[in-house]
């Protein structure tokens, strides 16, 4: 099984990530943050990654300490669980319509952390959720999970729809991605031998 718990515990948040790849898409969320609790469980019943999220956060001051640190531990997670990416397809992409919003995602578990981003988000808000914190959140899990992730806005003006479309764009891509590959279930998905 290719499951992986983190704890991270800062002056800011007290975070604990537990995250099974092979699952089903159960889930148990509490950022503090309702909006983003809506996206996580999207994201897990997507990707059906069994996914726990616990976040004790400052959240009295803003959403951004919770938001970027559960990126970063859940970026962490996926990066101990898949392993050393023995017989992964490794890359995925998704279209994926929300409504009139479009979204591109595209992922090559690499080892190489980049993101390359553009969404365009017109409302400041959405419910309790702060709208510029998608992209620390996905620069967050990008970078400590050592993937390469595009995220490009193809459509769309709904604000709730964008970032609806963009977790659950991203989950079905990340699913495609480490899906074992039976034909290669040995191998390591690289000319170099090591990812």
């Amino acid at each position: 099984m290719r499951v992986a718990e983190i704890k991270r515990t800062t002056a800011e948040t007290d975070i604990y990530v537990k995250l099974n790849l092979d699952g089903t898409g159960q889930c148990d969320i509490d950022s503090g943050i309702g909006f983003f609790d809506h996206m996580l469980i999207l994201f897990a019943k997507h990707s059906r990654f069994d996914l726990t999220v616990k976040c004790n956060g400052d959240i009295w001051v803003d959403g951004h300490h919770t938001t970027e640190d559960i990126g970063i531990a859940l970026g962490q997670a996926f990066k101990e669980a898949i392993g050393d990416k023995r017989g992964i397809h490794r890359y995925g992409s998704t279209i994926l319509p929300m409504d009139e919003a479009l979204i591109l995602s595209a992922v090559d578990i690499s080892g190489r952390a980049y993101l390359q981003y553009y969404m365009n988000i017109p409302a400041p808000m959405v419910g309790d959720f702060d709208t510029e914190l998608l992209r620390e959140f996905f620069v967050a899990f990008a970078f400590n999970s050592a993937i390469t992730l595009h995220i490009k806005q193809l459509d769309g003006v709904n604000s709730h729809h964008l970032i609806e479309g963009a977790f659950k764009s991203v989950a079905r891509t990340l699913k495609k991605a480490v899906a074992i590959d039976e034909a290669m279930k040995n191998e390591i998905p690289s000319s170099k031998g090591v990812l």
